[in-house]
């Protein structure tokens, strides 16, 4: 990503990724996720990327959804 994204939430779990893509986005915020899985063993995270102007808010949704980096 560039650098004006920030990385906000990180899983091994891609529906949760896609559900707190989901949340931020019904909040207006932008959101992003980098799947690196690797698509034959399924190793590896799923990560959420905000525009780094809304990282802050877009963690204190989450902190309140439950939902924790």
């Amino acid at each position: 990503m560039t650098e004006n994204w920030e990385k906000v939430f990180v899983t091994s779990l891609p529906e949760s990724a896609e559900i707190v893509r989901s949340v931020l986005e019904a909040n207006d915020i932008q959101a992003v996720v980098m799947n690196k899985q690797d698509s034959s063993y399924h190793i590896g995270y799923c990560e959420v990327y905000v525009l780094a102007e809304f990282s802050g808010q877009a963690k204190k949704i989450l902190d309140n959804e439950g939902q924790t980096e």
